[in-house]
């Protein structure tokens, strides 16, 4: 019995450093051996930028949204070649008439007589759209007013399909707002790098990224993720996605612990029955070291919280004998305690660093068993209320300030 309870402790120990450490010094090692993929700087006034659409799902968005869309209005781009189309998922405030407002300056509204979630929404867009180029984005991020012309000109490149923004995690009242946040958005995008350098990243920011329209025009069940289902469609059709250093899109971290779980389950459960949908390309044999990649990037980390669980009862079983055992069962508690903290703390309030790193961590990897339950289960994932994270001029201005 001790001898098996050791078993799934180191189990679950080699599993969780390979997903978040070996995993990425493996990409260190194989993309330094390779000539690392670059984005060339956009292109002077005599570029012919191709048409392009971009495509804004929205639902009761009418604290935000002509913020958002001024912002867009705004981005580095010529406006003749260009599509900017919102589309309302039946909202129910005055989201509509904001957005008709801006028609006279080119804004387009589709609005969706009853609720189909955000997938529903995207794929009801596609008879309207007019670009090459299909840029998505979401109506609570900011755009660099650079960024679209970043996203394009990696499709200068053919083998690319799917180009994704990069991730920068801003906060409206404080920079401790969400630190463990603002830590996982860095690390995540350090990776998405390394295996750009390599072949390809396995799934596209949501926030902000674009595809070649041909790739867009295929349908997908509503309660899967596009944005991850693109880069995958992509390798399917002989593509590659990459993400875009250049491309940035600051993302507000989220207000309260209990906001960042419900979008963490919602999202991950999509992105289960998104990689079920696809799972052909988990096979090694047909997809080589794209399979490798996305087995380590998604599958490992989506598994590493059920042997962390039983982990946690392996040392339970352990304690008695052992005071490395106790030593870690108390810590473990420690953070379940920190964790409960951070669950109750008044939203919008700064959450301290101590309590913030473990209670995120321990949170997420809760969510994650959560999506698990729900992705297996018959709850529906195609409607989303989207999280809303309010994000002023300010924190944009502090973040992209030059160091």
């Amino acid at each position: 019995m001790m001898f098996l309870a050791e078993v799934v402790i180191a189990i679950a120990l080699t599993l969780c450093l390979y997903t978040y450490v070996g995993y990425p010094l493996i990409l260190r090692i194989l993309s330094g051996s390779r000539r690392s993929r670059s984005v060339q700087p956009p292109g002077g006034s005599f570029r012919a930028w191709p048409q392009i659409s971009i495509v804004i799902p929205v639902y009761n968005e009418a604290a935000i949204i002509a913020n958002t869309l001024e912002r867009i209005l705004a981005i580095d781009y010529p406006s003749d070649r260009r599509q900017i189309l919102v589309v309302s998922d039946a909202s129910m405030d005055a989201t509509d008439d904001i957005v008709m407002g801006l028609a006279p300056r080119g804004v387009e509204l589709l609005r969706l007589r009853q609720r189909c979630g955000k997938t529903g929404a995207e794929n009801a867009a596609r008879p309207h759209l007019t670009g090459e180029i299909i840029i998505n984005t979401d109506a609570s991020v900011r755009i660099d007013e650079a960024a679209v012309k970043h996203l394009v000109s990696a499709f200068d490149d053919p083998s690319v399909g799917v180009a994704s923004g990069r991730d920068v995690s801003v906060s409206n009242l404080d920079d401790h707002l969400n630190p463990g946040e603002q830590a996982y958005v860095g690390y995540e995008m350090w990776v998405r790098d390394l295996e750009t350098s390599l072949s390809g990243i396995v799934g596209a920011s949501g926030c902000l990224y674009a595809v070649r329209r041909d790739l867009h025009m295929s349908s997908m069940p509503e309660g899967l993720s596009r944005d991850f289902a693109a880069a995958l469609m992509a390798r399917e059709r002989g593509y590659c996605a990459v993400s875009v250093t250049a491309a940035i899109c600051y993302v507000p971290r989220g207000t309260s612990l209990r906001r960042e779980y419900v979008r963490k389950v919602r999202t991950m459960a999509r992105g289960l029955r998104t990689l079920w949908h696809k799972r052909i390309l988990l096979s090694p044999s047909r997809h080589g070291r794209f399979a490798w990649m996305l087995w380590s990037h998604k599958l490992c980390r989506w598994l590493t919280p059920w042997t962390v669980l039983l982990a946690a009862a392996a040392v339970a079983a352990l304690t008695p004998r052992h005071w490395w055992a106790a030593t870690t069962l108390a810590a473990g508690g420690a953070a379940a305690f920190l964790t409960a903290i951070g669950w109750i703390w008044p939203e919008g309030r700064p959450l301290p660093r101590l309590i913030a790193l473990p209670s995120y961590a321990v949170s997420g990897n809760i969510a994650v068993l959560h999506a698990w339950i729900r992705a297996l289960g018959g709850r529906g994932t195609a409607l989303w209320e989207p999280t809303r994270r309010g994000l002023t001029s300010r924190a944009v201005d502090r973040a992209s300030r030059p160091v």
